[in-house]
């Protein structure tokens, strides 16, 4: 009988909020926010790590960079060969009616969507519209780093402000650094590299305080894997009138399109406009156009996704309390383990193994994130972790 995440995690000393099993923040040191002069490692460097240096001649197992392992639909991959025959056109077309079938979707406004090549683009257009010199970004730490890098590059202030107990953003702090300078506040909601929700009611007060002026971006890459909680509600599903409010979505996860570089937002139509103001022409190609819309109807992928995630991830935790690893509960379609020794150590042990595991996430450094791959994969990869000595050195 399968056992819940809830009592799965209070079984290993969890539950809702975190324990001296997984550092606190305090104990890391951190007050209650910190300005960041250099917002962790280049973009370069994102995109290389685990990378560095060989790894068996075998292609390794990729557990590190939160996509979807099932891949793509029969559909969509159809969709795809049937569309490279259209490369030698430009995707305008393409893009209006993927555009147009996203505002259908969430019964929006054409003028309302902007696609992205992947929401990384929404991610830069943003902190090109909204931040520059004199500004400040408010971000958690930690969180998907990509906003502060484009904010630093745009001369802005970052500020990062330490997770709550419970790995909610911690909402009270982050607009105790709220002023009239915030040009922008971050929420990943699930957070990554945590998994963890900030309650919809939570979020929802915590706007209607922020500065007049302040924009918020609300990162829902992770919103199909969420179970079903009432502390979640996206806000493209119910939306309010702020006209603030970006919302930014992915093809890469639930769709399993991550290579294919397909994102948008949706947000008010001046809002949309300033966004859109900062993206390159064309940045979604004919092929991922055609596949992105394809991917849309394809309900039935969507719900197959979803399940699969969840079990796999319930089959993750199972794993996880039987060797009594200590893990932060997890919305998504990744996990956070504490190891109990340097991230790094173990990162590099899984890489000599011929896996990838994420890269390290300050100030979580003995924990490491884990993407949840295909069964045969996890059964790898819990292998290689028994094979861990208990005692390690770098």
């Amino acid at each position: 009988m399968p056992i819940s995440r809830r009592n799965l995690l209070r079984a290993i000393g969890l539950g809702a909020a975190a324990t001296a099993a997984i550092p606190s923040l305090a104990e890391l040191s951190f007050g209650n926010s910190r300005t960041l002069g250099n917002f962790g490692a280049s973009a370069t460097d994102l995109l290389n790590a685990g990378r560095a240096g060989s790894v068996p001649p075998s292609a390794p197992i990729i557990l590190s960079r939160n996509e979807n392992s099932y891949g793509p639909s029969e559909k969509v991959l159809a969709a795809m060969r049937e569309a490279l025959h259209m490369a030698n056109r430009y995707p305008d077309d393409d893009e209006n009616a993927l555009a147009n079938k996203i505002a259908a979707l969430h019964g929006v406004k054409r003028e309302q969507v902007v696609l992205g090549c992947g929401s990384g683009e929404i991610l830069r257009m943003s902190a090109e519209a909204f931040l520059g010199s004199g500004k400040t970004l408010i971000v958690a730490l930690p969180t998907f780093e990509a906003l502060g890098h484009h904010a630093q590059r745009m001369g802005a202030e970052v500020v990062a402000v330490p997770v709550s107990k419970n790995w909610s953003h911690d909402l009270d702090a982050m607009l105790a650094r709220s002023d009239a300078p915030t040009g922008l506040v971050y929420i990943c909601n699930p957070n990554n590299p945590t998994g963890s929700l900030t309650p919809r009611r939570d979020l929802e007060t915590f706007i209607k305080k922020l500065p007049a002026n302040t924009h918020v971006l609300i990162d829902e890459a992770y919103h199909h894997f969420v179970g079903g909680t009432p502390d979640y509600v996206s806000f493209i599903d119910r939306p309010i009138d702020d006209k603030r409010i970006i919302v930014a979505r992915t093809f890469s996860k639930i769709y399993g399109m991550a290579g294919m570089r397909v994102g948008y937002a949706i947000a008010a139509q001046p809002t949309a406009l300033a966004l859109g103001e900062h993206r390159l022409a064309n940045s979604v190609n004919i092929v991922a156009a055609k596949a992105a819309g394809i991917a849309l109807d394809d309900m039935e992928h969507v719900r197959m996704s979803t399940k699969r995630n969840a079990s796999d991830r319930q089959e993750f935790f199972q794993q996880a309390s039987a060797r009594k690893v200590p893990a932060i509960d997890s919305q998504a379609n990744f996990v956070m383990l504490n190891a109990g020794r340097p991230t790094t150590e173990v990162i590099e042990h899984f890489r000599k193994n011929g896996i990838l595991v994420a890269r390290r996430f300050p100030p979580l450094d003995t924990c490491v994130r884990v993407s949840l791959g295909m069964p045969p994969e996890m059964t790898e990869f819990w292998k290689v972790w028994d094979m861990m000595p208990e005692k390690m050195t770098t």
